[in-house]
């Protein structure tokens, strides 16, 4: 394939893991052609690392921590810049599974003629586990034979996990647009999913692809007996940018539907599961300030 392929990885203060990303990356059989390194932290350590690469590498350093968003927004327009033709993202916590898993993709989003193709993200330390529940309808999946079960062959169309070894045509992101910096991070995978799926264009999960990633199913719990769950993250700030910026992404055309839904889980995890009114007047609180695309990067009680 003579298209040229740009790698994204965004990284904030993890030199460890981000090495290990991009040994992943460089092993790759089909190797991307150029690296695009964005460090929210531009630390010297980093740019080194990235020097130190055999692939064709570019590092940004940035004196302003972006967040995810911004990092893969900087990267993604590095790359278009650059000429690439498809961009494949990663995160420094994260690695493909294995030297097949870019030309895998390649090859799923030309068969399927793909605008975008996602691997499944599964658990570092137990692959036959997803690292993030995925929802269809009430029911959620956190296998990866679950997650097969409903594909067509090695494709699961219309459902992707994005930034976490995602695959994009250059064409892609002209039509969808970059990452939103305002939401900083959390959530803002979500809401380039929902262009993406309101564009019309084709995409969905590779099922012979496999991105490995921390697992990150903690936060997300369960009530009514299972049948449903809901998002609790374990600090202020997680919760913070998590709840603001679902009551942006909920309040746009795409998700509004879900509104009663996410009422029903977090008033109900809030006031009966945790008995915590305080929580769910917070969560309230929150959720108003995204609706209102108030995103200050504080608690937003300074900017009202």
């Amino acid at each position: 394939m003579s298209e040229l392929v740009c790698a994204v990885v965004v990284t904030h203060r993890r030199p460890d893991e981000l090495a290990k990303s991009l040994d992943a990356l460089a092993a790759q059989r089909r190797r991307p052609d150029r690296l695009i390194v964005v460090d929210n932290d531009d630390d010297a350590r980093v740019a080194e690392l990235v020097a130190g690469q055999p692939i064709p590498s570019t590092y940004l350093g940035s004196r302003r921590n972006l967040g995810g968003a911004g990092g893969f927004a900087l990267g993604m327009l590095q790359a278009l810049a650059a000429g690439a033709d498809w961009i494949w993202l990663a995160d420094d916590d994260g690695r493909p599974d294995g030297p097949e898993v870019l030309s895998t993709l390649l090859e799923c989003a030309q068969r399927h003629g793909l605008a975008e193709v996602s691997p499944m993200v599964c658990d570092l330390d137990d692959p036959q586990r997803l690292a993030f529940p995925l929802r269809r309808g009430l029911v959620w999946r956190r296998r990866v034979d679950e997650l097969r079960s409903e594909g067509a062959g090695d494709l699961l169309p219309g459902i992707a996990s994005l930034f976490n070894g995602a695959l994009f045509r250059a064409s892609t992101v002209e039509a969808v647009g970059v990452p939103d910096l305002r939401l900083f991070f959390r959530g803002d995978e979500v809401e380039v999913h929902r262009r993406l799926a309101r564009s019309g264009l084709p995409f969905g999960t590779c099922l012979n692809a496999v991105y490995l990633h921390p697992q990150g199913s903690d936060e997300f719990k369960p009530i009514l007996g299972g049948r449903m769950h809901t998002q609790y993250p374990d600090n202020d700030t997680k919760r913070y940018f998590t709840y603001r910026n679902r009551g942006y992404l909920l309040s746009q055309p795409g998700l509004r539907k879900l509104l009663p839904q996410e009422w029903l889980r977090f008033g109900w995890y809030f006031l009966v599961s945790r008995r915590d009114p305080a929580g769910f007047r917070e969560w309230v609180r929150l959720r108003r300030l995204g609706r209102r695309e108030r995103f200050f990067r504080g608690d937003g009680r300074t900017h009202r």
